[in-house]
């Protein structure tokens, strides 16, 4: 009868355990010196040898010869426990036996002393799946067992153990299993059962482990299976169910370059391939993740473990791509394998995440603002900063204007546009304000400060904004409120400039101290003394603005609001 290969290659000594030292020298001590405690816990994540290692410790101690603190399988004490039939070492799970009438049973089998050996091993597997009820009949035995009894409990969740348990019991944290130490003993059990592998397809059965031998072992059992001949990375990939590498690199790389309509159809193709949306989600991610590494390792594979031409592409990829756009790309992805376990539409999350990692000017966080910010700095440094053309429709109706006009004899209407951002060198004109007075201590010799804006020129409102930003590009320290002022709405009331937007992120924001701040010394630089944010819609009270009024006409004058 085939027996499964973690069942046929478990390990029957201390010594093939991988890894996991730091126990198995505290075990082994104890053997040699005959301290050999009442209790035990071992707890740690599954198939990193928790039940391997307590098999071998019950048959350890009562082995009467045991060898570097491991059975020696010949004596009379090892021979009889390997018979199933006897009763001295008995595992019992505590998943299916977890009520108190077990535990009571227990308690009175343990009375009796071994048969073969010295003592009499209980392991209890999944221990944390007893009731409270199982947990208090089995509390007084632990604390207080028969000079022949040994309890191990294993468990994967110990912090659902009472404390009066965990206080009865020397405790074993097993630890995940290295890659490394996975891949040399997944290349000693496809030597031993005469299968030729390639390095790159086990390094990927060692990752689809992560960290659990078991896990490894039931993978490479299915890829014995899958493959008749020699074992390549492309067999390991179609049995762990992973979409092809040349479709995920090519979504990949829509989503790192903004193509939000191509990374969408090319999405669509491969879940109707079969591959569902939590399965592709999860191999964007290991995309992405490789491209992290290939960006910032020196060498990267050495890491990854990818054949040559794989890595080849992932590294080109990544070298095209923004460091922040991957690290939001990163972000995004992680949080979508959550969203998808409590989400009835699956394929919608994935969908919502390729477009929220394609289109950054879409989402309001700080790295999609230092995006934008980064695009706004390379226009400007290009000197492509210009109004937004109108529209088709209004091209249209201002051609069907003109004609009638210029027979009337009158001025064909013109569009409006707003001025472009001045350049950094270009100072605001002198007669863009009212009445000049002193230079400001930071401003440059021939910039001059007024009181107000003179609201007979509009033209000189029109300015009033672009200089507004070019002031605040050059004294804000902070980038990101450069880059929310971008999406303003400004006009005049009176002496008043009023900025305005349709964001309650960015009005909450403008609010703060130093934000508030640097847009008042920006303003003030430019001669503007007076400025109010709003949200856009918001209506102001006429009597208040009245009652400002008057105090501010009339300020030595006593006033009392009824």
């Amino acid at each position: 009868m085939y027996q499964s290969l973690y069942r046929a290659f478990r390990p029957t000594t201390l010594d093939g355990l991988v890894r996991q030292e730091h126990i198995v020298r505290i075990l082994r001590n104890q053997i040699e010196t005959g301290r050999v405690g009442h209790a035990y816990l071992f707890c740690g994540p599954r198939g990193t040898g928790k039940t391997s290692t307590a098999k071998i410790f019950a048959r350890a101690i009562n082995c009467e010869h045991p060898q570097g603190g491991s059975p020696c399988g010949k004596c009379a004490a090892c021979k009889a426990l390997a018979d199933p039939s006897n009763l001295d070492i008995t595992e019992i799970d505590a998943a299916s036996n977890n009520g108190v009438n077990e535990m009571r049973d227990l308690r009175e089998k343990v009375q009796y002393p071994p048969v073969a050996g010295k003592y009499k091993v209980y392991i209890v597997d999944e221990v944390h799946m007893l009731s409270d009820s199982a947990f208090n009949a089995l509390l007084k035995t632990l604390e207080e067992p028969p000079a022949h009894a040994v309890f191990i409990l294993a468990t994967t969740e110990p912090h659902k153990l009472p404390a009066t348990i965990l206080s009865r019991c020397m405790r074993f944290d097993f630890r995940l299993i290295p890659q490394a130490d996975i891949e040399a003993h997944l290349k000693q059990v496809f030597s031993a059962v005469g299968k030729e592998f390639e390095e790159e397809a086990v390094a990927a059965i060692a990752r689809a482990g992560a960290g659990s031998m078991r896990d490894s072992l039931s993978v490479a059992d299915i890829c014995l299976s899958y493959s008749k001949g020699k074992l390549t990375y492309t067999d390991v990939c179609e049995v762990l169910g992973s979409a092809d590498f040349a479709e995920i690199a090519k979504l990949g790389e829509y989503i790192l370059t903004d193509d939000a309509s191509s990374a969408l159809t090319e999405a669509e193709r491969i879940i109707a391939s079969g591959k569902g949306a939590g399965v592709l989600a999860k191999d964007i991610l290991v995309f992405l993740n490789r491209c992290t590494v290939a960006a910032n390792c020196r060498d990267g594979n050495a890491v990854l473990s990818l054949p040559e031409e794989l890595y080849a592409e992932v590294h080109r990829i990544a070298a095209r791509a923004d460091a922040r756009k991957l690290l939001r790309a990163c972000e995004i992805f992680a949080q979508v394998e959550t969203d998808l376990r409590y989400s009835s539409a699956p394929r919608i999350v994935l969908e919502t995440a390729i477009v929220k990692a394609c289109l950054p000017a879409a989402d309001l966080d700080l790295l999609t603002l230092a995006k934008r910010l980064d695009m706004l700095e390379a226009k400007l440094s290009a000197g492509v900063y210009a109004a937004p053309q109108p529209s088709p429709a209004s091209s249209y109706l201002e051609r069907e204007e003109r004609a009638p006009r210029a027979e009337r004899g009158e001025e064909p209407p013109r569009l409006r546009q707003e001025a472009p951002l001045p350049a950094d060198d270009e100072a605001p004109p002198e007669e863009f304000f009212a009445a000049p007075s002193a230079p400001l201590p930071d401003a440059a010799p021939r910039r001059q400060a007024a009181q107000a804006v003179d609201a007979s020129l509009p033209e000189n409102r029109k300015l009033a904004f672009a200089h507004f930003l070019r002031a605040l590009r050059r004294g804000a320290k902070n980038g990101v409120l450069f880059t929310m002022c971008q999406d303003l709405g400004s006009f005049f009331e009176g002496d008043t400039m009023v900025l305005v937007t349709d964001s309650d992120t960015i009005f909450r924001r403008l609010q703060a101290p130093d934000n508030a701040k640097a847009v008042q010394a920006a303003l003030e630089s430019i001669g503007i003394r007076a400025y109010d944010v709003r949200m856009r819609g918001a209506r102001v009270d006429p009597v208040q603005q009245g009652i400002e009024a008057l105090k501010k006409n009339f300020p030595a004058a006593p006033f009392e609001v009824k």
